[in-house]
């Protein structure tokens, strides 16, 4: 999925993709299970950069994620995570233009737009 606007910031000059879809799950494994059957796909531990949970490393492309559920605004439902350029311009946008940051980090943040739905940001590191 792609998303383009002429007044974006979220990465500059380019189209904006989805980084990471992460899903929580109340039993892990039966997630675990589901996921890898209906996709096919490998979900490895993540990294401490990452967090906790398990998700997908492609290299390119929108990763999956899975986490054990959680209080937190991700850790309820599904979250997309957006990719972006500069996360620090990205927050000052979120908050220019009415959303909140609820937690913000160098590679990962999570964010409600202007009409509260959660959604997140993600910086991937420097090659």
């Amino acid at each position: 999925m792609r998303l383009t606007s002429a007044a974006s910031a979220m990465v500059p000059g380019m189209p904006s993709t989805i980084a990471l879809v992460e899903f929580p799950a109340d039993d892990v494994e039966r997630a675990q299970r589901f996921w890898r059957g209906v996709l096919a796909v490998s979900l490895e531990d993540r990294t401490a950069a990452e967090g906790h949970g398990w998700q997908t490393h492609t290299g390119g492309g929108t990763e999956l994620g899975l986490h054990a559920r959680g209080m937190g605004p991700g850790d309820r439902v599904s979250l997309p995570y957006f990719e972006v350029s500069d996360m620090r311009r990205s927050l000052e946008q979120v908050e220019q233009l009415g959303g909140s940051v609820v937690h913000s980090g160098e590679q990962i943040a999570i964010c409600r737009d202007s009409e509260g739905s959660p959604f997140g940001l993600m910086q991937r590191p420097q090659a």
